[in-house]
């Protein structure tokens, strides 16, 4: 079967987008290829921000190819699944370009994993995958009959008709990606790196998935939730093409990427500098200079709040102090040059004890970035805590709260994000 796997052209005019705006590599639909080809089906893949396609190339490269299937993601690659653009304008401009030219079409992402009906109303899509979508795109290749394909759902009647819950793939067992050398041509943005010494090109890379922690700010609950390890060989094998393409830098993915003494020592003997997001918590000072020796330049670090209180709000469950907090991180920053301890607003935290722990870590060369306020996303505990389990109208009611919370917003957002309605109202459906 020829099989049609779309990440659209990323637009961001009046989001309250949090994530990175340069182009990623869309792992989500690299796994999904790997898959399908290993099935024997014929696969064509599009990135609109690596090819420099916008929605319509995009539309008329796929409608060429005449797939019978269409896979479009809702969200830019797996690294912002939990950050995802609340509008679905981007997708449902790309799909209504589209029309009828792509066969049967599917959407994966976030939006349809926690609310599966509006996400179909919306985009008019066939019908979506909830949760991590790989094996699900897999096995929709596989079937005739769609009804009685697991964590999907579609709409009947105008009504939703759902098989199962949510998924969360094996993972450990995914094969290494190959990318295409021309996409990682245009793959010059290192993510998350601030250092003076950039050289080659940028990739990403998922050592892991999953988090055993449920924070109540994270947006995972419906999808990369369960924390599992993928197989050693595999990162190594395509860390090893990544570099053998011209690659000089990789950020890990992973939600946590936890100590992992033998990935950390096969870098070691690597010509690569990386990133990683992590909790400096769960750190030991021996493993951190482990970590800048085997190529480590940024660290993301999830602080999120200054306070014992504001932490325990934020059911971080960590079992360190403030002070022990920071020492980490400084202790962090003698291995690795650019440290960042991530901060969210919170009420438990006054602006005098922000001032004082941000000028303290910045004094010992750790980045602390100005809070940021929190969004509610309906994959969160604290939009549930809030109003209950994601409705047809969740994704409205959590940005209208947003809005109407806040006077400043993240400095990489427009003055004044937009109403979601607005956003949507010129491509999706509904």
């Amino acid at each position: 079967m020829k099989i049609a796997l779309v990440n659209p052209f990323w637009t961001y005019e009046g989001s309250i987008y949090f994530g990175c705006r340069q182009p990623h590599l869309p792992l989500e639909l690299g796994y999904s290829k790997a898959l399908l080809e290993k099935a024997g089906h014929e696969v064509l893949m599009l990135d609109g921000q690596l090819q420099g396609l916008d929605n319509e190339a995009l539309a008329g490269r796929v409608a060429a190819f005449a797939p019978k299937m269409t896979v479009v993601t809702t969200a830019p690659t797996y690294l912002f699944w939990r950050c995802a653009p609340p509008e679905l304008r981007v997708p449902a401009e790309f799909l209504t370009l589209l029309g009828k030219r792509g066969g049967r079409t599917v959407a994966v992402g976030p939006h349809g994993s926690a609310t599966p009906a509006p996400t179909l109303r919306k985009l008019g899509v066939d019908i979506l995958v909830r949760g991590e979508c790989e094996e699900i795109v897999a096995a929709l290749a596989e079937a005739a009959d769609w009804s009685g394909v697991r964590s999907t759902a579609y709409l009947e009647n105008g009504e939703l008709v759902g098989n199962g819950p949510v998924h969360a793939s094996s993972f450990v067992d995914h094969p290494a990606l190959s990318w295409p050398t021309e996409w990682l041509q245009g793959h010059h943005h290192h993510h998350h790196r601030f250092d003076d010494m950039q050289s080659g090109l940028g990739a990403e890379v998922e050592a892991s998935r999953g988090c055993p922690y449920n924070c109540s700010f994270c947006a995972k609950i419906d999808f990369r939730d369960g924390y599992r390890r993928r197989d050693h060989d595999a990162i190594v094998e395509e860390i090893d093409q990544l570099i053998a393409q011209g690659v000089g830098y990789i950020y890990f993915i992973d939600e946590i990427f936890l100590p992992q003494k033998a990935l950390l020592e096969a870098l070691v003997d690597r010509d690569i500098r990386f990133g990683v997001q992590t909790r400096i918590d769960l750190w030991k000072p021996d493993l951190l200079e482990l970590l800048g020796a085997a190529g480590c330049v940024s660290i993301e670090a999830g602080l999120e709040s200054l306070t014992v209180e504001g932490r325990e709000m934020l059911a971080k469950r960590c079992r360190l102090g403030t002070e022990e907090l920071a020492e980490l991180l400084i202790k962090a920053r003698r291995h690795v040059p650019f440290v960042q301890a991530n901060l969210i607003g919170v009420v438990q935290d006054e602006q005098a004890l922000i001032d004082y722990w941000r000028n303290y870590l910045i004094s010992h060369g750790v980045w602390a970035n100005e809070p940021v306020p929190l969004y509610p996303y309906p994959s969160s505990p604290s939009y549930r805590e809030i109003w209950g389990e994601p409705d047809d109208l969740a994704w409205e009611r959590a940005h209208a709260h947003y809005l109407n919370s806040f006077k400043t917003f993240s400095d990489i957002q427009d003055k004044r994000p937009r109403p979601l309605k607005e956003l949507e109202d010129a491509c999706c459906k509904v």
